[in-house]
Parts: structure tokens; sequence; C-alpha cells
């Protein structure tokens, strides 16, 4: 648990940085519109759809141990390649990297979910999961506050004074900009090798992928011969890709879009953190209520009704209220993936591998959904934008009811 839960700290640490890395990459590399820069996002999460299937052969050939060292020093690569990236200003390099990092993760992630979810019994995955989830969170609050003091501390004076600036003293200011990562992604990439090892040497061992610790196959999985026999996960995986969507969107976007409403940027920064404080409300709340007062459907069904009506609400306020209205997302989120998860490799036995890294591929939700918001936001504005979720809660409320049964009866 406790190396599982060190795994999830990294990853919170390297995703949720996107939410400060979307305002700063637009002011260095000279990005026209929010939409430009959510390709941080798309470019992140693709990672996950793409290389998750890969991510279990590979698993096959590696196991589950070495295959997370491997994770770990894929995304390294990706950490030093924003050296480059951030010495020329190309906003490409940097998206290259930052898919390099989302593929790791993507190994990462097929490998040490199921971990959380087959340690001990299905029925109270969601509390092992919230524990993670902190641990995920506390770093991405941690990632947040440090990249927003390195890199948008003095973001709308920078701003400003880049208007009235000339050619080569605006490319000047950009370039120190730009520079400002170079150590941190350095000592990133550092720290990361040195976790691999570290997991390399560890007495983490292989589960099995009957479902538990035990030689007993699952019940479900007995004579089935495709993962195409087991209909919740297929449901599960869509539940897994518009879940990722609407929570990047609540904690990527909501820097922008306090911007877009008159916020300064100094003080907007913070935004994404109050995001993530909601889902560790959500992840206490789930620690302690399940299973001993609701079961994971029902947390998830509560969850999505909580989504479609901050989405509303959202819609419907103005200023400071709107944006907590988004960060209250959080909130709604935070139980989603907790109880998706084990709900969609529920009862796989020998499948559990590939749907995993189903699940894990539905992550590619949130490289998606970002760019349709950023599109609406265009066509419209981005405060009416944020309808686009509400449909996504009322399908994530189907699976929670009915969807991840399946199947099963």
């Amino acid at each position: 648990m406790i190396i599982i839960a060190a795994l999830f700290f990294v990853y919170g640490f390297v995703t949720w940085v996107n939410g400060t890395l979307i305002p700063y990459l637009k002011i260095a590399c000279e990005l026209k519109t929010d939409l430009q820069s959510f390709l941080v996002a798309t470019a992140f999460f693709i990672a996950y759809a793409v290389m998750a299937l890969p991510a279990s052969l590979v698993l096959q050939a590696t196991g589950y141990k070495k295959g997370m060292a491997l994770g770990l020093i894929i995304m390294a690569v990706g950490a030093i390649l924003f050296v480059p990236a951030a010495q020329s200003r190309n906003f490409n390099l940097f998206l290259a990297g930052l898919f390099i990092i989302g593929t790791g993760l993507a190994l990462l992630q097929t490998a040490s979910n199921p971990y959380a979810s087959m340690i001990g019994p299905i029925e109270s995955a969601a509390k092992r999961i919230s524990i993670m989830g902190i641990c995920n969170k506390v770093a991405g609050i941690i990632a947040g506050l440090i990249f927003g003091a390195i890199a948008l501390s003095d973001a709308d004076t920078l701003v400003q004074s880049l208007q009235s600036m000339d050619a080569v003293a605006r490319d000047a200011k950009l370039d120190e900009l730009a520079s400002r990562v170079i150590v941190p992604y350095m000592i990133i990439a550092g720290v990361l090798v040195v976790f691999a090892i570290a997991i390399l040497l560890s007495g983490l061992p292989d589960i099995k992928d009957d479902g538990s610790e035990s030689e007993s196959p699952s019940p479900l999985a007995a004579g089935k011969t495709s993962i195409f026999q087991f209909p919740h996960l297929w449901v599960g995986v869509l539940a897994i890709f518009l879940y990722v969507g609407v929570e990047v969107m609540a904690g990527d976007t909501i820097i922008s879009y306090g911007v877009s409403l008159g916020i300064n940027i100094a003080d907007a920064r913070y935004f994404t953190q109050y995001t993530l404080a909601f889902m560790l409300v959500g992840y206490v709340v789930g620690i302690f209520a399940i299973p001993k007062y609701l079961s994971q459907a029902a947390a998830l069904r509560w969850c999505a009704i909580l989504g479609v009506v901050f989405t509303s609400l959202a819609a419907v306020t103005d200023g400071y209220a709107s944006v907590a209205c988004i960060a209250a997302l959080g909130l709604a989120n935070s139980l989603m993936w907790p109880a998706i998860f084990p709900l969609g490799i529920d009862g796989l036995g020998k499948f559990t591998r590939t749907g995993s890294a189903l699940l894990v591929a539905g992550i590619g939700g949130g490289a998606v959904l970002p760019l349709i918001y950023g599109r609406l936001s265009l066509a419209s504005n981005s405060q009416i934008a944020y309808l686009m979720m509400v449909p996504c809660y009322l399908y994530i409320l189907y699976f929670a009811v009915k969807g991840h049964r399946a199947g099963k009866v």
C-alpha cells in the first residue's frame, strides 16, 4: 500500500501541473488562443488512449513490477525533453515531452491500479483507491503551488510589459520565462529514475490475474474466451472516458476560465488547487463511508448528481461564484475513479490485465473533452461551454445505476 501510494503521488504531481502549464505555455510560446493551450492536456492524455493496450502487452512480457519501473524511466525521458523544449521555446517539443510522460504513466497506471483494487476485497476497493487519491491530489496541490510560484507569480505584470517591448527585448524576456521550468523538470527526471530503481529493489509482489490473491478463478470469467464478453467493462470504459474528460476540464481549464472572466492571473493560478481540495474532501468521505455506509455504486450515483448540479450552477452564476462551482466539481469527481475502476474490472479473472488497460485507455477522454470545450468556447463563450459536461455526468449516472451490472444478471 505504501509503495502504491507513493506511485499515486507521482501521478498527481506530473498530471496536475498541467493546469499551470496551460496558461504558462500560452504566454511563453506566444499561443493565440486558449484552444491551442489546451493541447497540453490533449498531448498528455492522448498517450493513454494510444499506449494503454500496448502497455498490457508490455506487462505481459515484463510483469507488473518491472513494468512499473519501465514506466517511470519513460516518464523521466519525457521530463528531460522539457530542457531543449524550454531552450528553444518550441511548443511542439513541449507537447512531445508531455506525450512521452503520458506514455510512461499509461504503463504505470495499467500496472498499479489493479494492485489498489485487488489487494483486498473488491467491495472496499473504492476505499483503498480513495486513499491513493488523497496522495494523488495532495501531490497535485503541491505541484501547482510550486510551479505557480516559479512560472506565474509575476504573470500579470509580465503580460502587460511584453506589449510595450521591442522584438529583441520580448524574445529575451520570453526566453527567461521558458527557462524557469528547466531545473524543476531535471529534478523530476532524477526523482523518477531513483524511484524506478527503488521499485525494482522492493519486495513488491506480482499480483495474480484471477481477481484475487487466491487460486480460485472468477466465476464470472469461467468459460469466457474474449474480453468482448464482459459488457459491464465496455460500459465502464466509456464512463472512465467521460469522467476523466470532465475531471480534466474542471482542473485544467479553470485558470483560463477565471482569466476570461477578468480575474488576475496572480489570483487565478490557485484555482486548480481549489478543485483538488474539493476532491480531497470527497476522498476523505469515501474512506470513511465506503462500504460501511455507501456502496461503490451508490457513491458514484451521488457524485454524478452533484456533477449535474454544480455544472448547471456554474452556467447561471457570475464571477467568483461561477468559478467556485467549477472548483466544486472536484467534489463531484472525487469518487468516480475509485468507484468506476473496480466496478469495471470486477469479475474479469484472467482478463484483468487487458480490462485494466482498456479502462486506462479511457483516460484519453482528458485529451478529447477539453478540446471540444475549447471549440465550444470560441463558438459561444467559456461559461456556456461547460454545459457539455451535463450529458457526461448523466451517462456516468447510468453506469452507476444500471450499466455496471450489464452482463452480470
